[in-house]
């Protein structure tokens, strides 16, 4: 299928199809109608290579984030497919399995196409990955955290200040006895922060955790159930529980009113990220909204030239207190 084809059944001349197509030069609605129905009804897609090699760049922004399986990044990619709605930029996704040496070779995958713009999960990279993202030559947004320091333009939440309000709200609502149920991935670096800043918070209150448990692998409702029941089965006396991620703190919800405990006057849950999954469950669980999808528009109005390209952008968590905590005292 070729451009003469299209022209051919539009009734135009090639180039005023190459003109419609590219949203050049000036023709009447009346014939881009026309040549936009031949090439629906042909399945034409144009070929943009050759307009790449012309300008050094394609319409595609790069976007590399650690899983497609953690349910975080879903809302992240709605939130730049929102915000690049509107634009000819289209998103083409990569990930790296929380592997930095994976992440370098996405990065320089992507980078090797020339795309308009270039969105990578996290601080946290090689030196190689670090230089490739400085001398890309255009925008480049890191997002997800801002506990750090940054290549060029950043948009997350601060995860040391999320950790830090869910201790003051816990503690505000008078648990002492707390336990920590998290990920023992020291590629986890987000998670990693937020139970620093918890802990520091708690050290502040003259308070530390009473006990903690650390899972491999992947997040879920069988991780937080069996966590749960081990870390009770050795501290029985706890009298909240900290996860590390609501789909953790969904399990454990279930194993604790299984066994009929009772929530939140004996024991206290919250997770982390406020996933709307989850409200199906019996209980809302207390959590901290991440602003993912806000994050993701906001780092796709920087890419489209819509905000300042070297713009460091922090928005704060909101905490939720769902039905798993006691009201403030």
């Amino acid at each position: 299928m070729t451009l003469r084809d299209v022209a051919e059944a539009a009734g135009v001349s090639e180039m005023t199809v190459s003109r419609v197509l590219r949203n050049r030069g000036d023709v009447s609605e009346r014939t881009r109608s026309k040549v936009f129905e031949a090439a629906r009804t042909l399945g034409y897609v144009p070929n943009k290579i050759a307009g790449a090699l012309a300008s050094n760049r394609v319409n595609l922004v790069g976007v590399v984030i650690p899983s497609l399986s953690n349910m975080v990044f879903p809302d992240v990619l709605t939130g730049i497919g929102e915000g690049l709605h509107e634009t000819d930029l289209q998103p083409v996704v990569g990930t790296s399995n929380y592997d930095l040496e994976q992440e370098e070779k996405v990065i320089f995958e992507m980078l090797s196409w020339r795309p308009s713009g270039l969105i990578v999960a996290g601080l946290e990279h090689t030196d190689a990955a670090r230089k490739m993202m400085e001398n890309a030559g255009i925008p480049v947004v890191e997002v997800m955290d801002i506990d750090g320091p940054s290549v060029a333009a950043r948009v997350g939440i601060s995860h040391v200040a999320a950790g830090r309000a869910m201790a003051e709200e816990i503690l505000a609502r008078g648990y002492r006895k707390i336990g920590y149920l998290g990920s023992s991935s020291l590629r986890d670096f987000r998670s990693q922060k937020r139970q620093q800043g918890f802990e520091d918070a708690l050290k502040e209150a003259g308070l530390s955790l009473a006990d903690k448990i650390f899972y491999a692998g992947p997040s879920g409702f069988g991780t937080g159930r069996a966590m749960t029941e081990d870390l009770l089965s050795r501290s029985p006396d706890l009298d909240f529980l900290y996860y590390n991620t609501d789909m953790n703190a969904a399990g454990g919800l279930l194993y604790l009113l299984e066994k009929g405990y009772d929530i939140p006057n004996q024991i206290g849950i919250a997770g982390f990220n406020s996933f709307a999954i989850l409200d199906g469950l019996p209980l809302r669980i207390a959590t901290m909204d991440s602003r993912r999808a806000d994050i993701g528009r906001e780092a796709a109005k920087i890419i489209a030239g819509r905000a300042l390209s070297g713009a460091d952008i922090g928005l704060s968590p909101e905490f939720l207190a769902g039905d798993t905590v006691r009201k403030r005292g």
